[in-house]
């Protein structure tokens, strides 16, 4: 098959896959007249790789299992090399989580401390002589106020 049914049959770009092989991870047979040419084992690799990049992982994550494709074995998953990259994300994601988990204790406890205070101000403002609520008052706008204009008319006042 061509570069183009590849890219469509595996759900991806022709410009994607002329970047797997020029980093190495997607070898390209050339016919006579010089076009790419793949079949389904190409197929099964780039889906692989499409696969664990869904996941998470790098492209030179997913080395180690275009390896074991190309070596022979049935999937990339059954090699050493590539489960040991599953244990490495598996750790990093773990560490993800944690680091999460943290965050989200802190972000809790920090509402927690802000729904206390805001209680705190409610409570104050309806009990009789308690802090009364802060208020604002605003002015409207009017377009033709003109604070130079009133700094000459206070001038300009006969003072009695």
């Amino acid at each position: 098959m061509r570069i183009g049914e590849l890219a469509e049959r595996a759900g991806t770009t022709t410009r994607t896959l002329r970047y797997y092989e020029s980093i190495g991870l997607l070898p390209a047979r050339r016919t006579g007249n010089g076009y790419r040419a793949y079949d389904e084992d190409d197929l099964r690799l780039v889906r692989q790789i499409r696969t664990l990049q869904d996941f998470g992982f790098g492209l030179e994550e997913t080395r180690p299992f275009v390896e074991c494709l190309r070596s022979g074995h049935p999937d990339g998953d059954s090699c050493p090399a590539s489960l040991e990259v599953y244990r490495r994300k598996l750790a990093e994601l773990d560490d993800c989580i944690a680091r999460l988990s943290d965050v989200r204790r802190q972000v809790g406890a920090q509402l927690a401390r802000a729904e206390q205070a805001r209680a705190a101000l409610e409570a104050a403002a309806t009990v009789p002589g308690g802090a009364p609520e802060p208020r604002c008052e605003l002015t409207p706008y009017d377009p033709s106020y003109d604070p130079s204009a009133s700094d000459v008319a206070a001038e300009t006042t006969p003072r009695g």
